[in-house]
């Protein structure tokens, strides 16, 4: 099978040339569990291409006992430190980065930096630790819209650097020239304002309407548009910073903080981390516990309210831990941001990322919670080595989000949440070309972000979920913690996975002739035939409800009697398109749907709206638009409106106003949606 994006494992040592297209609340931390690494060994081989299509295979258990050195090398030191050695399991080729890692890896980040809010900008300095294989070579790093201002060796001297033609997508190579003593070098930069990854708000844009916010996003390549370093998943470093910040405002960090000193608040990260979970954010914040290792960070306003919907947190991490394994990141806390946040969560380890649109006041959405809280396992302690491997973050990470919502609240709950996972997969590849479809994704040419849709998601879980069907549920969540623990603090490629599954599940145990078609479910499009559905009996009573409507009966004559959001967003996707106007208002009358505080089902129903012109909500869509900035729900709406020219025109009135209000992540999206480039729509 092809791997395109990684080195040959024997060349890659060798190759010198060519290039290629960057508090005082949370002082309690648990003691960090013992380091982990890779323990069995797997025969199999392990097979790659190097750039001009040769083929190599090294033994696997030679693979595993690398992983083993690399883990010992870069999660078990407790001080960085710069050597030149070999690297002792090469890092696969990263399309998506400029850097040579198998030459020159950057280990360890030290930051010192202030955000000027005025400016916009962010100033400062990043003294990057090296690994040298090849004392030859420069060190090559990802910039994105960086002004360098110099780089300095250890010994204060400049060093000679040197940022390549810019990339649309990748930004530039900033290649810096060493000496052949150089352990270390720091680059003197700042931000500009084509800073993708940093999101300045104004006070309006907060909950408490006081001060300006900052946040930054850095998946899946925009960190490099904030820190100068080696911007790809497969590269992990450890990193600490030091964050000025005005007097009042609070920063947090995805490290532990160590508070605020001389007047800055300082950081430190000890566990080896990809780039993109590097993440900061500074505002006007409260904190409050929910428990000894637990606590969410809030604007003042909703701290207490984001709090009370969030106090199951220590039962999920719980759970986890009985499932998969412990918890190895410390504490796991929460930042609740504005609503400008482009996604529902992102899972920066020790400091997950939520959009305020999960707050429904029932704890009916804190599946988001789950979610990102499984990340801590698959993601972050097990990273996809490319983006082409993004399933086995998602996917994986799924599945375990949902094993955590039927251990804290119920199979029926989890069998709700799954449905409507499948039932959203199979609306979404109605309108995906096959190629997006594949699970192992080809990215060649493309911006990773293309790969991320329900597919690595929902058909991820679901293969997870095949697994467990034919192994026995006992079997499979012994394999997945081994597997956590053998990869941690790793960064894997599928070959890698379908290798270790193959040796460690597939060919072992009472039922070694089960064969699941491991091409099939990788590297093809489209649902395999033997992907489990997903059933529920909740849901099933929504259905039947809607068999009968306007037939026997009216919406208000409906039993939704002790209904919850995942069946109300059953019934909503189940309606046609095709409702007649007095439908909709019927709908309206009896469910008041425009007015719901609760954002899932708001956003469908706009939806539903848009697509049958009921023209009642456009007042609730355009202040949806102008105050949400989360790519779920604005995708959708966009797109919708899109389908007719009246529609597109209407979109486009909206989004000159709501656009500078959105991050980077949505507006790359809404902007292909709408034909919009250079400030209009072409």
């Amino acid at each position: 099978r092809t791997a395109r994006n990684q080195l040959d494992l024997m060349a890659a040592v060798h190759e010198t040339t060519g290039e290629r297209a960057a508090d005082p609340s949370c002082s309690v931390d648990q003691k960090p569990h013992g380091c982990s690494v890779a323990s069995r060994s797997a025969p199999g081989a392990f097979t790659t291409r190097d750039r001009s299509g040769r083929v190599c295979a090294m033994s696997h258990k030679i693979l595993i006992a690398a992983l083993a050195a690399t883990s010992l090398v870069g999660a078990c030191k407790s001080k960085p430190s710069s050597v030149v050695a070999p690297v002792a399991r090469p890092i696969p080729m990263d399309i998506h980065s400029h850097a040579e890692p198998n030459r020159v890896r950057v280990e360890h980040v030290r930051l010192d930096l202030t955000v000027d809010f005025e400016k916009q900008v962010a100033v400062g300095l990043a003294e990057l630790s090296l690994v040298r294989t090849d004392p030859t070579a420069p060190l090559v790093l990802d910039a994105l819209a960086l002004r360098i201002d110099e780089v300095k060796g250890a010994d204060g001297s400049r060093r000679d650097f040197k940022l390549g033609t810019p990339d649309a997508s990748l930004g530039s190579a900033l290649t810096i020239q060493l000496k052949p003593e150089d352990e270390s070098v720091t680059v003197f930069y700042r931000t500009t304002p084509g800073c993708e990854a940093m999101q300045w708000l104004a006070p309006e844009q907060t909950a408490d309407g006081t001060d300006p916010f900052l946040f930054t996003q850095g998946q899946s390549i925009l960190t490099r548009s904030w820190i100068p370093l080696q911007d790809s998943p497969g590269v992990r470093v450890s990193y600490s910073a030091k964050i000025h910040a005005p007097e009042g405002l609070t920063a947090v960090m995805s490290a532990k903080q160590h508070g605020l000193k001389d007047g800055a608040w300082g950081f430190e990260m000890k566990h080896p981390i990809p780039s993109y979970l590097i993440a900061l954010a500074v505002g006007k914040l409260e904190f409050r516990e929910l428990s000894n290792r637990t606590g969410v960070w809030a604007e003042p306003s909703v701290v207490d309210a984001c709090a009370q919907e969030l106090e199951d947190t220590e039962a999920m991490v719980q759970s986890a831990e009985k499932l998969f394994g412990p918890y190895r990141w410390g504490r796991y806390d929460m930042l609740v941001l504005p609503p400008a946040f482009p996604f529902g969560g992102m899972e920066n380890p020790r400091l997950t990322f939520l959009t305020p649109t999960m707050f429904a006041g029932d704890k009916s959405l804190v599946g988001l919670i789950a979610h990102e809280l499984a990340h801590s396992w698959s993601g972050n302690l097990v990273t996809n080595a490319t983006w082409r491997d993004f399933w086995l973050n998602e996917g994986t990470t799924t599945y375990i989000e949902q094993r955590i919502m039927e251990e804290v609240y119920g199979e029926r709950r989890s069998d709700m949440e799954s449905l409507l996972g499948y039932d959203g997969l199979l609306r979404e590849m109605e309108d995906m070309a096959p190629r997006d479809t594949v699970l192992h994704i080809d990215l060649a040419g493309r911006h990773p972000d293309e790969g991320f849709s329900g597919v690595p998601y929902e058909k991820g879980a679901l293969f997870l979920r095949r697994m467990e069907f034919d192994y026995g549920r006992a079997r499979f969540d012994e394999f997945l913690t081994q597997y956590f623990d053998d990869h941690a603090f790793m960064s894997i490629t599928t070959e890698e996975f379908e290798a270790y599954l193959t040796e460690n599940l597939l060919t072992t145990g009472p039922q070694p002739s089960i064969r699941t078609d491991l091409d099939e479910w990788f590297n093809e499009p489209g649902l395999p035939a033997d992907a489990p559905r997903p059933s529920s009996t909740e849901l099933a009573r929504v259905d039947k409800a809607l068999e009968g409507l306007w037939l026997s009966h009216v919406p208000a004559d409906l039993d939704t009697e002790g209904w919850v959001t995942q069946q109300w967003l059953h019934f909503l996707e189940g309606l046609s398109a095709k409702l007649t106007q007095q439908e909709m208002v019927d709908l309206e009358e009896a469910f008041a749907f425009t007015s719901s505080g609760n954002n899932e089902i708001l956003a469908v129903w706009l939806r539903l709206s848009i697509a049958t012109g009921y023209s009642a909500t456009d007042a609730r869509l355009e202040q949806f638009l102008m105050t949400v900035g989360r790519r779920k729900f604005l995708q959708p709406l966009y797109q919708e409106l899109a389908r007719t020219e009246a529609g597109k025109q209407r979109a486009l009135e909206i989004y000159a106003s709501a656009r500078p209000r959105y991050h980077s992540v949505s507006t790359g999206t809404i902007d292909d949606i709408l034909g919009w480039e250079g400030g209009g729509a072409h």
